[in-house]
């Protein structure tokens, strides 16, 4: 029999491959002649991740003694070694990645050329295994797979200290191994007849119906004879593990009618299990392709199931309502629920209060998705789609309906997090990024890859803003009042006031300071200082900043003894400390800086590191606000009525501290 053998049990968990195991054992053995980087690949559904769940039980210690060892072929049981990395690639960045690997490893660079230099600086070699990277990315159109595999794998496998194996979709399989010396790569495609098992396919299926492993009690399944010839017929027909799976299912969801002994409603491919399914259901195949694609289209977990309606009805351009309330017979086979607790949503919007429930919602608060079995169903349902950019250009559009008074703070988690790669795949992203309610929201990580997805000439001035701040915002992984503060203080930066105003007005959030203005300087501002100008004739004083700039800066004016050329070393700004604009006319001998004892008696004091600064309150030393930079601090000092003066390598800005909430700043 191909894959297996007669004389051992097989792997409890995969049921065969004996030849694919093989291969695996003897890499992780680095037997003579094994290869160094082994890719495993094959169609969507060939169980490949089957396949590699079940080898890196063997590597686990704790499921290696779980495992009939002794009684399976001793060439596809590895030898027991300390267990490999294994940074899963789902719904992470091709950089997430590489920075999992790094802490796997203990490595302490800070920079990805370092994390490459480190490894291959190592005495021993390090094993790495890195699966799923076909579901790459929290952005499905973004293209993170083949990021991934060019900008982290191949790095990875031309590292002669990484034994490296993944798992990768066909398309990139020979990409990630091109260039590499004669044997030290080997690409095992499931779906080659050196590595297929048809055999497995059988006892996959006869498995799958057995009642002892969960399937229903019915004639075809407690019959062992008519279980096994059912199973054997599936098996022999099915192309691959996913088409056994569909089949059984459908048979096994929708019995009423179904004939063991008639093929004709046996699958052989994904494609024959849709068609078939909806034909022995009295359905056209296009009702169910239609019912299922906004699952196809999902991104993420998949869509909350009160959604559903609204957007396959969008897609089909007509009411599905209908077709969705008796067609789970229909659909069930191909669709799996997901229940999400609730405290997975919360994080997004940093639980605001008025956020509306939904009737997916369950009993604990949570709420259920739902997705499709497998993603090469997806890519069945949408490659039959006539344009998958209209799709989404009306899956989009019900989103945004959906979203209440157009306020996203009330707006369905999947939809304020994930209309994005929604609307990227449809090209209408820049379109949408003009929201700063949307910008304040989103879940920061989905959002700033979809933007990151669009060239960057296509983006309009407030994307460009939300893009430079995004990665302090997936940084700080702060909740929607802490991204409401970089947001308003980086629309300030760049000169968006309007944008800064709408977060302070009109999102209902309360922030913990408010930008008062900035000012960009060439060569960065080395030191600050908060005073003020006395009035004439007992007029109020003026408050101002001081800022010691380069001699170079436009308007700035030199100050301290020259240098031997007659040119001062030192030039400051005087700005306006509450107003934005320069006082070119202001005394610099006039200008008063508070005293220690006035310093000492305001209610709130400053704290500084080199990426942060802290305010508190003096009196219950509580933190008021935390402001952090992707540019280190180079000064800053506080007013003793709370005004806050910041400088940094880019220039110099203020902020109102307001003494309620903590908050971090950009």
């Amino acid at each position: 029999m191909t894959g297996s053998t007669e004389d051992y049990a097989p792997h409890p968990h995969i049921g065969g491959r004996t030849a694919a195991l093989r291969a695996l054992a003897a890499w992780r053995a680095a037997a003579p002649g094994a290869p160094r980087v082994v890719v495993l690949t094959g169609d969507a559904g060939s169980g490949r991740s089957r396949l590699l769940t079940g080898f890196l039980m063997l590597c686990e210690p704790e499921y290696r003694k779980q495992l009939p060892l002794d009684a399976m072929d001793p060439s596809t049981v590895p030898p027991e070694l300390p267990p490999p990395a294994v940074p899963s690639a789902e719904g992470l960045t091709a950089a997430q990645v590489l920075w999992l690997i790094a802490d796997h490893f203990g490595l302490r660079a800070t920079g990805v050329e370092g994390v490459y230099a480190e490894l291959a600086a190592l005495d021993e070699p390090v094993t790495v295994v890195v699966p799923d990277v076909d579901r790459a990315g929290p952005v499905r159109a973004a293209g993170e797979p083949a990021r991934l595999v060019r900008e982290v794998l191949a790095p990875l496998a031309a590292t002669e200290t990484v034994r490296l194996m993944a798992e990768v979709p066909r398309p990139l399989a020979a990409e990630l191994v091109a260039g590499l010396p004669q044997g030290t790569a080997q690409i095992i495609d499931l779906d080659a007849p050196e590595w297929a098992d048809p055999d497995l396919l059988v006892r996959y299926a006869q498995a799958a119906l057995d009642p002892e492993f969960g399937a229903p009690e019915l004639p075809f399944t407690v019959d062992p004879a008519a279980r096994l010839a059912l199973g054997a017929a599936i098996g022999r027909r099915a192309g691959s593990p996913l088409v056994v799976q569909l089949a059984v299912h459908c048979a096994l969801m929708a019995p009423e009618g179904f004939d063991p002994a008639d093929e004709r409603f046996l699958p052989t491919s994904v494609g024959a299990a849709l068609d078939l399914h909806a034909r022995r259901l009295g359905t056209d195949s296009q009702t169910l392709r239609l019912l299922l694609a906004p699952l196809a289209l999902a991104e993420a977990d998949g869509i909350p199931v009160q959604l559903w309606p609204r957007l396959a009805s969008a897609v089909a351009g007509h009411d599905m309502s209908p077709a969705i309330a008796g067609g789970m017979l229909l659909a069930g086979p191909f669709v799996q629920p997901v229940e999400v607790p609730a405290e997975a949503d919360e994080g997004s919007t940093g639980g605001k209060e008025g956020s509306e429930g939904s009737e997916g919602d369950i009993a604990d608060g949570g709420r259920t998705l739902l997705r499709l079995l497998h993603p090469a169903l997806a890519e069945e349902i949408r490659a039959g789609l006539p344009n998958v950019a209209a799709a989404q250009t009306q899956i989009a559009m019900a989103l945004l309906e959906a979203v209440p008074d157009q306020d996203w703070g009330k707006a369905d988690p999947y939809v304020r997090d994930h209309i994005a790669g929604h609307t990227l795949e449809a090209g209408l992203l820049p379109q949408l990024l003009t929201d700063p309610g949307l910008f304040v929201h989103a879940d920061p990580v989905p959002l700033r890859a979809a933007v990151e997805a669009v060239p960057l000439e296509q983006l309009g001035a407030p994307a460009r803003t939300y893009l430079r701040t995004a990665p302090l915002l997936t940084r700080t992984q702060a909740p929607a009042e802490l991204r409401a503060a970089f947001l308003e203080t980086a629309f300030v930066e760049d000169g968006l006031p309007e944008y800064s105003e709408a977060i302070r007005e009109r999102l209902g959030l309360e922030l913990p300071w408010q930008t008062l203005w900035s000012l960009p300087v060439a060569g960065g501002v080395s030191a600050v200082t908060v005073g003020s100008v006395p009035g004439a004739e007992g007029a109020a004083a003026t408050p101002v900043a001081v800022l010691v700039v380069p001699p170079a800066t436009p308007g700035a004016r030199p100050v301290g003894a020259g240098t031997e050329g007659g040119e001062s070393a030192t030039a400051v700004l005087v700005h306006s400390l509450v107003q934005p604009g320069l006082l070119d006319d202001a005394d610099l001998d006039r200008i008063v800086r508070p005293s220690e004892e006035e310093r000492a008696a305001a209610p709130l004091g400053l704290s500084r590191g080199g990426d942060y600064l802290r305010v508190w309150n003096r009196a219950d030393q509580e933190v008021v606000a935390a402001l952090i930079s992707d540019t280190p601090f180079t000064a800053a000092d506080l007013s003793p009525d709370g005004i806050l003066l910041v400088a940094t390598e880019r220039g110099a800005k203020a902020l109102r501290i307001r003494a309620a909430g903590a908050g971090i700043a950009s």
